[in-house]
């Protein structure tokens, strides 16, 4: 028999806890002991936030968005920030910590799901010797190790639905809507919903966009009796020239900027140099929420399985990866190595440019 630990780190997306689900029951189909880590590593460092699970915990959860782990983008165990009683705040690394409690529990395998930054955190602690299998997880679709990761179809749906909506309101407004989604280095999402939601100008940070360009396009818009335009950009497209816009850098511990607002200053430009009413929606964390759509479903219970399927062989330091059609695996440090981005050279790129769609370029 062996005994299991899975958590859920980073981000959420939708199709967690499908893959939670494949895990308990491929597990105890097995006669294996699965056990869940509280907001990722936490249930590694406080025993109390470690729980077992059986089928009857995890029934139904394969359609629900969500983790019933709980997950945290504050939880790098090599560098986690406390505070004293002082109020001051540290960084620590208690990952030999997390590996002692691994070992005591005498977990044979512990399943990461997460994405490029999880799981980077699965490879250093593979590194130490624990035994890890990676699932990999984010909306964004930006992991090069694997064809498609769950969460990014439902983030797309729900960005192609509410551009559906925006239509109706910018016709009727004679409007502008620029419309922020999700997308820090990759502009699936803004490509694929854009494509989709039958966006007059797309714009990706593989891109550096011109103002002018954005602005010709939706002047051409007026000229061809179309009083309104969609505008759908990514949270980390940049102009040509410029600087990533940012919110900072948020959390004590992390260096990574917080994306944001780069909608709303592509609104202003137009704004400013068409005279046309322009709004702007940050559609934000609506693309992580709620049910994952059958494709995401079913992608996260194959990742499951797969990763189950890893303990036994005893293939660890690896991540299971959807190699169409089937599923295969590659190790956390090919897996991180490198980030997907949309190829420009693509047919879905082609595609946007003989509909009509500006790239900003």
């Amino acid at each position: 028999m062996k005994k299991i630990v899975i958590s859920t780190g980073g981000g959420d997306a939708p199709g967690l806890n499908a893959v939670i689900y494949a895990v308990v029951h491929s597990c105890y189909r097995k006669g294996w002991e699965v056990y869940g880590s509280r907001s990722g590593y936490s249930g590694l460092l406080d025993m109390d936030e470690l729980y077992r699970l059986l089928p009857v915990d995890v029934e139904d959860i394969y359609s629900t968005g969500g983790t019933i782990l709980g997950s945290t983008n504050k939880g790098n165990p090599f560098e986690m920030p406390f505070e004293n009683l002082a109020g001051e705040v540290k960084i620590v690394d208690v990952s030999d910590k997390i590996l002692e409690n691994f070992n005591r529990m005498g977990f044979d395998c512990h399943i990461a799901i997460g994405g490029d930054g999880s799981l980077e955190i699965a490879r250093r602690f593979a590194e130490k010797g624990m035994p890890v299998v990676g699932v990999p997880k984010t909306i964004d679709n930006d992991l090069e190790a694997t064809d498609r990761t769950f969460g990014f179809d439902t983030a797309v749906s729900t960005a192609t639905e509410a551009l559906d909506k925006l239509h109706s309101t910018a016709k009727s407004h004679d409007r502008v809507m620029v419309v922020e989604v999700m997308g820090r280095d990759s502009g699936w999402i803004a490509l694929y919903s854009g494509i989709s939601g039958g966006a007059d100008v797309v714009l990706i940070p593989e891109i550096p966009f011109d103002m002018q360009k954005v602005c010709e396009k939706i002047m051409d818009n007026e000229l061809h009796d179309k009083n309104y335009s969609i505008v759908v950009v990514a949270e980390g497209a940049i102009a040509a020239g410029g600087e990533v816009i940012s919110k900072g850098t948020g959390e004590v511990g992390r260096s990574e900027l917080l994306l944001g607002g780069v909608g709303e200053w592509v609104a202003q430009e137009v704004r400013e140099r068409t005279g046309k009413d322009t709004r702007s929606l940050v559609l934000g964390h609506l693309q992580r929420g709620g049910s994952p759509t059958t494709f995401d479903r079913l992608l996260a219970m194959r990742f499951g399985a797969a990763a189950v399927r890893l303990v036994q062989e005893g293939t660890f330091g690896h991540m299971v990866a959807l190699q169409s059609p089937n599923m295969g695996s590659v190790s956390l440090a090919e897996a991180v190595k490198s980030r997907k981005k949309v190829d420009l050279n693509s047919d879905k790129v082609f595609t946007a440019r003989e509909v009509g769609i500006c790239l900003g370029d």
